[in-house]
């Protein structure tokens, strides 16, 4: 099949593939090669009875937004661009989105294509006399659900976080009594200022919510950092957090994870470490903190923004992980999903291994602590519910199995990390975005299908919380 014509298709197809797509973040078109993908994986028999819908619709995506209203407010800079998207991800998710423009943000933008994404009219001028004659400025504070800043410029950030209220954004933004979530753009050299990150801190304290900045390259020739923009559908996800209604069962749960890789210093510049991104970690991290959990990561080195709503300890190596962990204890549930070095060298090089004739000098290891088993075991402050991950590639249940066993763990989350395995992406689970898990205990085994990291995440969550439950009574 060369092509795909989506807009041939059935009406109820349409809005199903749609709905799909957007939990997913693929596009349309990608989501219906993937759907049809499944449906040839039917046997003829089973096809032939199958309707269409429902190999679309298997996955049903969470509409947390239907209904709500958006402000968002686009700020000037290059990647306003990317607001557009914003405002159509919105859009498909049933939520009504009002945009506020200022001047800036219409050199990079137009008003007409915001209006027309929107369907809706575009606020820019904060005396205007068609909306004003009801003080509009209040109206538009008042009338959203959550108000969105995107990309907010170090400008607005300064404007938000002194006071100031000269345009129709900076008025709105101070006179709303509605929670406000802030997208960070800007040059690096901008972001790691000291003014930007002062008022960074002062938004931050001020109860203001932030989703990124991300690193990477900018615009501008040569550059490149965290400043970046976050991509629409991480914008999406942030506001979903805050606008999620759903009721909140980890309320008064203290909840100890941990997340990525550990670096293990062989000399100054050198390092023991594996492929772990975080990012199934990270997820799993923000999936607990929407349920109200109080959640708190021990992150090794990631290239990740710290999850909203998660008390965050950055650490580099094994022994520090460990430490960080017990340190936190007692806790109700653990869950350890770092890719834990299992191996350090027996003492750090104070100075770089130089290279010498006749071959490589030999590396004397020595073993690391175990993490999930010292809590797993621990006499006294035990959690209630541990969960440790195993990544594997061979013999998945088995070596899965035996850790549970071994570690006492109350389940494993298994993966199969192979890169040929074709989840995740090019690299595989580890990096990827994608992941399948076998959920292995001392009575069951569970086999998921092929998911996204954060479905898989909302999926641990909601086990974390039946499990407490069940602990309670």
């Amino acid at each position: 099949m060369a092509s795909i014509t989506i807009r041939n298709l059935d009406p109820e197809i349409k809005q199903a593939l749609r709905e799909r797509a957007a939990a997913n973040g693929r596009s349309m078109e990608e989501e219906a090669r993937l759907s049809l993908g499944v449906l040839a994986a039917v046997s003829a028999p089973d096809r032939a009875v199958l309707p269409v819908h429902l190999a679309i619709a298997s996955e049903p995506s969470r509409q947390l937004l239907a209904g709500k209203r958006i402000c968002l407010i686009i700020g000037g800079g290059i990647a306003a661009y990317k607001c557009l998207d914003l405002v159509r991800r919105l859009r498909e998710r049933g939520a009504h989105v009002r945009p506020v423009m200022t001047r800036a943000a219409l050199e990079f933008v137009t008003e007409l294509s915001v209006g027309a994404l929107a369907a809706d009219t575009v606020f820019t001028e904060l005396f205007d006399r068609q909306a004003e004659h009801d003080v509009g400025h209040i109206r538009l504070s008042r009338e959203a659900d959550l108000l969105v800043v995107a990309p907010a410029t170090a400008d607005l950030m300064g404007k938000m976080a002194n006071g100031l209220a000269n345009d129709l954004a900076s008025t709105v933004l101070m006179a709303t009594d509605k929670p406000v979530l802030i997208a960070p753009a800007m040059n690096p050299q901008m972001w790691t200022h000291p003014a930007t990150q002062r008022n960074f801190a002062t938004l931050r304290g001020d109860g203001i919510h932030f989703v990124g900045p991300n690193a990477g390259e900018m615009a501008e020739s040569g550059e490149a950092g965290y400043g970046r923009m976050s991509e629409p559908l991480e914008i999406v996800e942030a506001i979903e957090r805050l606008l999620d209604d759903r009721p909140r069962p980890l309320v008064g749960k203290k909840i100890v994870m941990t997340s990525g890789p550990t670096h293990e210093p062989i000399d100054p510049v050198r390092y023991i470490a594996n492929r772990s991104s975080g990012k199934q970690g990270h997820a799993i991290a923000t999936a607990l903190a929407d349920l109200g959990a109080d959640v708190h990561l021990v992150s090794g080195p990631t290239n990740l923004v710290s999850p909203t709503g998660v008390s965050v300890i950055d650490v580099e190596t094994a022994q520090q992980m460990h430490d960080v962990v017990h340190q936190l204890l007692p806790a109700d549930a653990a869950i350890f999903v770092a890719a834990v070095a299992d191996y350090r060298t027996k003492g750090e090089s104070d100075e770089k291994i130089k290279k010498e004739d006749g071959g490589i000098n030999a590396l004397t290891l020595v073993e690391n602590p175990d993490i999930l088993a010292s809590v797993g075991k621990h006499k006294s402050k035990r959690p209630r519910l541990v969960i440790g991950f195993a990544a594997e590639t061979q013999n998945l249940r088995e070596h899965a199995k035996s850790k549970l066993e071994r570690k006492g763990a109350d389940y494993i989350v298994a993966n199969d990390v192979s890169p040929d395995t074709g989840i995740g992406g090019a690299g595989g689970v580890m990096g990827g975005d994608r992941n399948r898990v076998t959920l292995i205990s001392k009575s069951q085994v569970a086999v998921w299908p092929e998911m996204s990291k954060r479905q898989v995440a909302e999926k641990i969550a909601g086990l974390v919380a039946e499990a407490l439950a069940e602990v309670a009574t």
